[in-house]
Order: structure tokens, then C-alpha cells, then sequence
């Protein structure tokens, strides 16, 4: 009866640990609807990129007069041959990258200071300055550099383009693949430079505060890191070592039970 005892709180231990361990693999274990309450009542969802030094900018000018516009497009052409007038390939528009001043230099326009200014407050600038030349100008810009390298215990690590703007870090994830059972997902660690530094955060994805955290939506360049948990360290090693201890640990705890229990009768 005993050592039925025994074994029963053997296997209630196991199972306990591996609940633990399936915790651990969620994601935001606390989020509860008075939590999610709290997050809207103070988080900014209406996130927009900000324009840094190095950004890579395409700018088109559109309008009813394709002729008055021309000029303020920069096209890149790549001839046929040397001195041949003949176009090779599609032509593409020059991008434009924002000197560590946080200019751009326009056509006719000279030299625009748009460091932080969202693509938004881009566009409402160049277009009311092109108002003296242009009617009615139409203005796009797009980032051409907004990257975002995922690194660590990820399905697939790499550098991956970012179409959205609007991109959090759990979007960043699942361009990865999701995070594999080996990674702390109670330690992300994220890497941005801001004002020509590089700052460093930890972001734990089982705590919902991280949707209030200024780290939530992904920046040009940001580089996250998934570091691998304890499981990982030991699947690393010597897997038959490691299980031999186990064994030999399991012995010793059984042996030392029976002689406990022996020495009570």
C-alpha cells in the first residue's frame, strides 16, 4: 500500500511538472477581460514608424500634369551600353536616404528636415511645399529599409522585410515560425537604435503589459532575440549522461524512501 502511495505521488509530481512546463509554452497566461480592459484604456494602437537617419525612402509625385511632375521623381536608369540611348530593364525610382541630419535632399525643393516625422507628416510636408509648383500633387512614400532580423529559438532565424508599419513583435515572431518549445518567452530580448545609440529591453510575452510597452510595435531595424531555456542547455549535452543521472537519481530517492519507511515499523 505504501509503495502504491509512493508511485502515485511520483506520478502526481510528473504531472504537475509537465502542467509547469505547458505553461510556460503559452502566451500571455494572465490576460483575463478586466485585462484587457486595462490595456486599451492605456495603450496607443495607432502606432506610426517614425523616420530615423540611414531610413531608405521611395517618394513618387503624381498629378494631373504628368509633364510638371516628372521633375520631382528620380528615376534610376541603367542604359543598354555605354553611350547607347537605349534603357535597359524597367526603370525604378531612385530612393532617397536620410542623411545622419536628418535630411533628404528634393528636387527643387533643396533640403527637407523630416527625422521623426511619421510617412504621414512626410507627405502633408512635400505636398504643401510642391503646392508652389504643382497642382494638386499627389505624394506616396514608402520605407524601402524597414527590416527586422529575429534571432534564437525561432522556427526559421533570419532578416525579414516589413510591409506594415503597424508591426508588433509577436507579428515578428511569426514571420520566424513562432517561437520553438526551447525559448523564454518570459525574456525577448530586443535591440533598436534610437538617437544614434542602441538601447536594449527585455519583453515577457506571458505578462499582457507588453502591449503597453514601447516595444510592442517593431521599429526599422530592431533585432530580437530569443534566448533558449534551461531544457535546451540539457538537451545540448550528453543526452545519455543525463539520463543515466536521472536514473541513478530515481534509485537513490527509492532506496532511501524504503529505508525511511522501513525504519518506522
Amino acid at each position: 500500500m505504501r509503495k502504491f502511495n509512493f508511485t502515485v505521488f511520483t506520478i502526481l509530481v510528473i504531472f504537475f511538472m509537465g502542467c509547469t512546463s505547458q505553461k510556460k509554452l503559452s502566451y500571455f497566461n494572465q490576460l483575463t477581460e478586466n485585462a484587457a480592459d486595462s490595456i486599451n484604456r492605456k495603450s496607443n494602437f495607432w502606432h506610426e514608424a517614425k523616420i530615423k537617419s540611414g531610413d531608405m525612402l521611395v517618394i513618387t509625385v503624381t498629378g494631373s500634369n504628368p509633364n510638371a511632375v516628372a521633375v520631382f521623381n528620380l528615376p534610376i536608369i541603367t542604359f543598354a551600353a555605354p553611350g547607347s540611348e537605349q534603357f535597359y530593364g524597367v526603370q525604378s525610382q531612385q530612393p532617397y536616404t536620410v542623411d545622419i541630419d536628418g535630411t533628404i535632399t528634393f528636387p527643387i525643393l533643396g533640403k527637407l528636415n523630416i527625422k521623426g516625422f511619421t510617412r504621414a507628416q512626410t507627405i502633408d510636408l512635400v505636398t504643401t511645399r510642391l503646392k508652389e509648383y504643382v497642382q494638386d500633387p499627389i505624394v506616396n512614400v514608402k520605407f524601402l529599409n524597414f527590416n527586422v532580423t529575429v534571432l534564437g529559438e525561432v522556427l526559421r532565424p533570419g532578416q525579414y522585410p516589413i510591409n506594415n508599419e503597424r508591426t508588433t513583435i509577436l507579428d515578428a515572431l511569426g514571420l520566424a515560425g513562432d517561437m520553438t518549445p526551447y525559448g523564454k518567452r518570459e525574456n525577448v530580448l530586443v535591440s533598436r537604435e534610437l538617437n544614434g545609440k542602441i538601447e536594449f529591453a527585455r519583453i515577457n510575452l506571458n505578462d499582457v503589459t507588453v502591449f503597453n510597452s514601447p516595444y510592442y510595435y517593431v521599429q526599422q531595424n530592431d533585432v530580437i532575440y530569443v534566448e533558449p531555456n534551461n531544457a535546451r542547455s540539457i538537451s545540448s549535452q550528453n543526452i545519455p549522461l543525463f539520463l543515466s543521472s536521472i536514473s541513478t537519481l530515481a534509485t537513490l530517492v527509492t532506496l532511501t524512501y524504503s529505508i525511511y519507511q522501513n525504519s518506522k515499523r
